[in-house]
């Protein structure tokens, strides 16, 4: 499932939504420019390995301080290709504005650094002598899905679901779109515990953990919300779904 938008609208420029893809942006930029050696020594240094901080043999043997916490925020803006990149920015940008313009940049900021912290935690936990680099903003923009559905629990989301190559589009509530996500979040990191270390190339801890820290971070970082405000919305949101239905309907008939 693919979300293409949603129905809260929002007033204020996303500026923090707007840096992030433009970190992201920039730094996957610098990392296609590098020698694959030099991207290699890049990623030592910047990626998330669990390894690192589980043991001594594996940062005594690439020459990196153990203890360093670096990778913990820098992984989390740095993306392994093309696909990789587009898909969690693209998700970001669904998701953050309206996010961004009830909390507030600075909060908005703060639930996403600690979205992606506890997301690093949680995967390290769970892949305690990886030595497999780990990086992207996935676990970050799962807080945001989670914050956002909790915030918004009356919102709809437009989704896109591919079907042989058909595109197909529906409606969904917000919250069961985050309940779905979650709970293939879930699945697919039960699965991956019969895996090999390292094998499956998807963290899926680290989205379950970005997720639970944006859900239960929501209560410490929004600011009380606006009643008028909050019931406008959620009657316009309610409307909006069918609004699209009978706008396709009305298209339809007129062929």
């Amino acid at each position: 499932m693919i979300p293409t938008n949603n129905t809260i609208p929002y007033t204020a420029r996303p500026w923090a939504t707007l840096s992030i893809v433009g970190l992201c942006v920039a730094a996957f930029l610098y990392q296609m420019s590098l020698s694959q050696q030099a991207a290699e020594t890049f990623l030592t240094h910047y990626a998330l390995v669990p390894a690192r901080y589980t043991g001594s043999a594996w940062a005594e043997t690439h020459g990196v301080a153990r203890f360093d916490l670096t990778p913990v925020i820098t992984s989390m803006f740095l993306h392994g290709g093309i696909l990789h990149i587009a898909s969690n920015l693209w998700t970001l940008w669904v998701f953050g504005p309206a996010l961004e313009d009830r909390l507030g940049s600075g909060r908005f900021v703060l639930l996403y650094l600690l979205s992606g912290i506890a997301a690093a935690v949680v995967h390290v936990i769970f892949n305690f002598s990886s030595a497999v680099p780990t990086l992207g903003a996935s676990g970050a923009i799962a807080g945001v899905i989670a914050a956002y559905a909790r915030r918004f629990p009356y919102a709809w989301v437009n989704i896109l679901q591919p079907i042989a190559f058909i595109p197909i589009f529906f409606m969904m509530p917000a919250l069961a779109f985050a309940g779905l996500w979650f709970l293939t979040q879930i699945m697919q990191a039960a699965g991956s515990l019969a895996l090999p270390s390292g094998a499956g190339g998807i963290a899926w801890w680290a989205h379950i953990g970005g997720f639970l820290a944006g859900w239960f971070l929501l209560r410490r970082t929004a600011p009380p919300a606006d009643p008028v405000e909050e019931t406008h919305a959620a009657a316009r949101s309610m409307m909006w779904p069918w609004t699209v239905w009978m706008r396709w309907m009305s298209w339809w008939w007129r062929r």
